[in-house]
């Protein structure tokens, strides 16, 4: 829940108006851009997106595969902290809400730092999914000797997912 909150966060952060620009042409109109975080720190968005699918396939692993992916949760948050603090640096004459934003995608890369920590460390104890998800290979043959199709045994086996053809 941790990396999923904190992807989220970054997520949210780096989509909202990190600066605007204003033209002067000469003419009667300015011209006004506004600066998204997305465009200061492209990085953060892709990492994330990597952060909250990471999220998401914590649940569908188990053991050493969930420690290695909380090693990669731990290193998408940092990269995300870092990438939002180098893109706020990087812009010039830039408000205060910029700051806000760019704060708030660091806090959201570190809370993503904590969650894979914490699958780096305990993720190994923690309950997998239930064997409901795994494919048995008990398969109860629906056709006897004779060659009639036992009806019960088909939908018996389409209950548990196998294919009885």
């Amino acid at each position: 829940m941790l990396c999923a909150a904190g992807a989220g966060l970054a997520l949210w952060g780096i989509t909202r108006t990190w600066t605007v620009a204003v033209s002067t042409t000469g003419g009667l109109l300015d011209r006004k851009h506004e600066f998204d975080g997305s465009e200061s720190a492209p990085l953060v968005l892709g990492l994330a997106l990597v952060a909250l699918a990471g999220a998401g396939a914590l649940l569908a692993t188990r053991g050493v595969a969930r420690r290695v992916l909380g090693g990669l949760l731990v290193l998408a948050g940092a990269g995300i902290a870092v990438a939002a603090v180098e893109g706020r640096a990087g812009l010039s004459g830039s408000t205060g809400s910029a700051t806000a934003w760019a704060v708030l995608c660091a806090a959201g890369g570190l809370v993503v730092v904590a969650g894979g920590w914490e699958a780096l460390r305990h993720g190994h104890e923690w309950p997998g999914m239930g064997a409901r998800y795994e494919r048995s290979s008990k398969a109860v043959p629906v056709v006897d000797e004779k060659g009639t199709v036992n009806s019960r045994a088909a939908w018996d086996a389409l209950d548990r997912g196998d294919d009885p053809t």
